[in-house]
């Protein structure tokens, strides 16, 4: 929900496989998944696979809402509602892959560059694995000395902080 919001923040369109608005209807517009709509499941609706991801969804309900005595599904406070406690739950799961799998960090490598090094779908890009994205930011945020933000969000931090009247925050 964090994207969409910072999407409609942005005033840009989303993915329509990310969200729909009340109704069920897929859409991109941030505004109507966040005033009355929903998420999707990952992959969206079930042409585009969706159906695999409304049981990572539920996985990740039972994990995180039944397991750990939290509320779960329709039982979450609505986004951006404080009407009622979040009562968030939370999962850890700790996994000693070398106990399954020995060999596994060798595994992961030829795993990891066998993905990079598969035909690229844009020449002048690379082949990304999962963190790669991530560490790119990181470097884009060292080089620039801190975190890039849309202006919108700056304002929103703005006037979130002068109506609960705290510093606003410094930005550079």
């Amino acid at each position: 929900m964090f994207q969409i919001e910072v999407s409609d923040r942005k005033q840009v369109e989303v993915p329509t496989c990310w969200g729909v608005g009340e109704g069920g209807k897929e859409t991109n517009k941030p505004k109507e998944i966040l005033q009355g709509g929903g998420l999707l499941p990952l992959g969206g609706v079930e042409n585009h696979g969706g159906y695999k991801g409304y049981g990572l969804c539920s996985m990740v309900e039972i994990f995180c809402g039944i397991l750990a005595g939290a509320h779960w599904g329709p039982h979450v406070r609505k986004w951006m509602s404080s009407a009622s406690d979040a009562d968030l739950g939370q999962c850890f799961v700790a996994i000693d892959p070398e106990a399954f799998a020995p060999g596994f960090a060798e595994r992961m490598k030829e795993f990891i560059d066998t993905m990079r090094d598969l035909p690229k779908a844009d020449p002048s890009k690379p082949v990304l694995v999962a963190g790669d994205p991530e560490k790119e930011h990181e470097k884009l945020v060292e080089k620039l000395g801190g975190i890039p933000y849309h202006v919108n969000q700056i304002k929103f931090i703005s006037e979130m902080a002068d109506k609960l009247d705290v510093a606003m925050p410094k930005i550079l």
